[in-house]
């Protein structure tokens, strides 16, 4: 299985170079929540916490920590197998052009956070891991909300 590393040097590589950090944590975030609806499975192994700026991935946080923009994480994107990077270009597709501060709030405005937050305040810390059930389970129901639109 590949890494969460893996999975940002991918990006890094072949989409955007150089990303912001806070952009390529959102990215890689929902790179997992949709690989978890479309793959059945996780993109990484590595947890993912709910910080007060949204999903972070730590094990990703330290490879740029104190750095505004990424150019490099060190992964191994040949570690990916064909379904993970088709997987990863759809997510692009769909929020690449997206800024930074949009995917935050976003992300703010989705469950899988919000609940790992619990009663905390925007700005407190927290290192609480979100569920991948509760990633999976939120975001297969926005699927399913867009297939009954489409109907």
């Amino acid at each position: 299985m590949a890494n969460v590393l893996d999975v940002a040097q991918y990006i890094l590589d072949e989409k955007h170079k150089p990303l912001s950090a806070l952009k390529l944590q959102k990215i890689v975030y929902y790179c997992q929540a949709w690989s978890l609806v479309w793959d059945d499975k996780p993109l990484f192994p590595e947890t993912i916490e709910a910080w007060a700026n949204g999903p972070v991935i730590r094990a990703l946080y330290e490879a740029h920590k104190g750095l505004y923009e990424v150019y490099d994480v060190g992964g191994s994107p040949n570690q990916l197998i064909e379904i993970e990077k088709e997987t990863i270009d759809a997510v692009w597709r769909d929020y690449g052009d997206k800024s930074a501060q949009w995917l935050v709030m976003l992300s703010h405005s989705e469950l899988p956070w919000r609940e790992a937050r619990g009663n905390l305040k925007s700005f407190e810390p927290s290192t609480t891991v979100i569920k991948l059930d509760d990633i999976a389970n939120y975001y297969s129901g926005l699927l399913l909300d867009i297939d009954a639109e489409s109907v």
